[in-house]
């Protein structure tokens, strides 16, 4: 399948960026290949893009459709996690922007067999890097009745997430839960009749939840985000856009504490614990779809676009 996903908020991204001719990028979260193709086509020669990503198939996509820009492009198939220090052994000591388009791209849910929907019956596997060992079918197979309810609870807001994990426990007893289908079929067996038509498919949060455990993006997102603040240039921007109230949050509070890292007590005249603010944050509140993208691309309904802007007296060493 060819690999297809729509970048939403490309163009309000793009401009948050504030991209510099000769500036040099990092693109964490490639995908289709969209927002990197718009950073390459405000570039110069001397201006260079660093695109990441986990996902062969994006890697291979985002290939293709930067061909035309071979001279400042460079992909690597790796985590943004390790984008810092990747750049570092290349050489690099900072970068004038970084973006992340956060969360489950349009073609790993078209893609059935990549076990990320609950529409399709497929093998479960949910695995945005499929050179992992922990899949879907691992989590939900293996974990104990107390870690499956915490992670259906914790990372997919589940309220009835105890009775789901009890009757996964138990569907299990009787034989491995293999496919999307049996899992989604158990979850929606698991919820009260009068609550399964609330916000979506019943089993939506609970895939969302078992694609988070399986692919660490919370805690991913939590471990990088002052890795590349302290990374950026002067003035230097990190666009972030998530798609859940999870991910949203992490990224409010860490652009916060950056923007005011000081831990004084409140009471204190005078700033004594010695730290700066590395920056500053532009969106008091997050940018959003507006209706006609909302109209071209109903997947675009939850994301939230937040930006921070570097301030430092020198590069990052």
């Amino acid at each position: 399948m060819e690999f297809s996903h729509v970048s939403v908020l490309l163009s309000r991204t793009i401009d948050e960026l504030k991209i510099r001719e000769d500036g040099i990028y990092g693109d964490g979260t490639l995908g289709g290949g969209g927002h990197s193709l718009e950073i390459c086509r405000r570039l110069t020669g001397s201006g260079r893009l660093f695109g990441f990503d986990v996902d062969e198939s994006a890697i291979k996509a985002a290939s293709e459709r930067l061909k035309g820009y071979d001279g400042r492009v460079t992909l690597i198939r790796s985590n943004y996690r390790n984008m810092v220090a990747e750049l570092r052994e290349r050489g690099i000591p900072s970068l004038d922007g970084i973006v992340l388009d956060l969360g489950v791209s349009s073609h790993q849910l078209d893609e059935a067999e990549r076990g990320f929907t609950y529409r399709v019956d497929a093998p479960l596997d949910m695995r945005m890097d499929n050179r992992q060992e922990l899949d879907a079918a691992q989590v939900v197979n293996t974990y104990s009745e107390e870690a499956l309810t915490r992670v259906i609870r914790d990372y997919g807001e589940e309220k009835f997430a105890s009775r789901i994990a009890r009757s996964i426990v138990k569907r299990r007893g009787e034989q491995p839960i293999t496919t999307t289908g049996e899992l989604a079929d158990i979850v929606k067996a698991s919820i009260p009749a009068r609550m399964r038509a609330e916000k979506g498919h019943p089993a939506k949060r609970t895939f969302q939840a078992i694609r988070i455990e399986v692919n660490a993006e919370l805690t991913v997102l939590e471990e990088s985000l002052d890795g590349m603040i302290d990374f950026l240039s002067d003035g230097g921007r990190l666009c972030v856009i998530t798609f859940h109230s999870l991910e949203d949050r992490i990224v409010k509070n860490i652009f916060r504490k950056n923007e005011n890292p000081c831990i004084c007590p409140p009471d204190f005249p005078v700033c004594t614990c010695g730290r700066k603010p590395k920056g500053k944050v532009i969106t008091r509140k997050p940018i959003v779809p507006d209706g006609e993208e909302l109209a071209a691309n109903p997947r675009s309904h939850s994301a939230k676009l937040r930006v921070f802007e570097r301030r430092q007296e020198e590069a990052p060493a």
